[in-house]
Order: structure tokens, then C-alpha cells, then sequence
């Protein structure tokens, strides 16, 4: 099947297919005249992709999950573990997004906001706090 036709099965656009291909997560055949020719296969492998990209692998952690997907032999801990990894990376986000939130909230709560030039928010902004 040509791009068009995998890109709309997988909810993929298709840069990001060819891209894909560019850096050999995919290899899609060629047909005759050139053109990508897409098994289906090709587009369950895409669909893996855009799964897993949707839950915040990276392009290299997905490609550790395709090779182990691929290879009947595997350990699903080497799978657990990417998994639980990807979760700790989660949770320090989750608290830097926190501390962040939490700093911007002191500083709202500070600002008067009115029609006063004085704004602690840009004090703090410029290191004047």
C-alpha cells in the first residue's frame, strides 16, 4: 500500500513515516516505479510506533521495544524494566512540573495586580526578590 493509505491507518502523517524510514525504525519496499510500498507488516509496525510514542517512549527506547517485540525469544522483564524506567522519567517530571507550578503560584499570589507599576513577578524575573 502506498504512504497515503499507512499514514491514514496508523493516524501517522506521512513525514513522520519517512522519517521513520530515514532513521530505519521501518523499511517499506519499493514498488516498481519507486514509489514506498507498505505491507502490513509494515503498517502494524507503525502502529506500534505511534502507540508507544503516544506514551512518551523516545525514538531510541522504541526502538529497543520493536527489536524486542520482534524476537520471540525475549525476557518480557527487559520489557517491564524500559517500562518502569520510562515511569520513574514520568514521575521526575511530574515533580519538576510541580516545583514549578508552585514557584509561579507564589509569585501570582504575590503580584497585586493593579494598576500600580510595582510587580514582584518581574522583580523576581530579574533577580531583584
Amino acid at each position: 500500500m502506498n504512504i497515503s493509505k499507512a499514514s491514514a491507518l496508523t493516524d501517522l502523517p506521512p513525514k513522520t513515516i519517512r522519517y521513520y524510514e530515514e532513521i530505519g525504525l521501518v523499511k517499506a519496499a519499493r514498488a516498481a516505479n519507486g514509489y514506498r510500498d507498505y505491507s502490513e507488516n509494515d503498517v502494524h509496525q507503525l502502529a506500534f510506533l505511534q502507540r508507544a510514542r503516544s506514551l512518551g517512549f523516545s525514538i531510541e527506547e522504541c526502538r529497543s521495544l520493536l527489536s524486542l517485540y520482534s524476537d520471540s525469544d525475549r525476557a518480557s522483564s527487559e520489557v517491564k524494566e524500559l517500562t518502569l524506567s520510562k515511569i520513574d522519567e514520568i514521575d521526575q517530571k511530574i515533580d519538576e512540573l510541580k516545583s514549578l507550578k508552585d514557584t509561579l503560584s507564589k509569585l501570582a499570589k504575590n503580584c497585586h495586580g493593579n494598576d500600580k507599576p510595582d510587580c514582584p513577578i518581574l522583580d523576581d524575573l530579574a533577580g531583584r526578590a
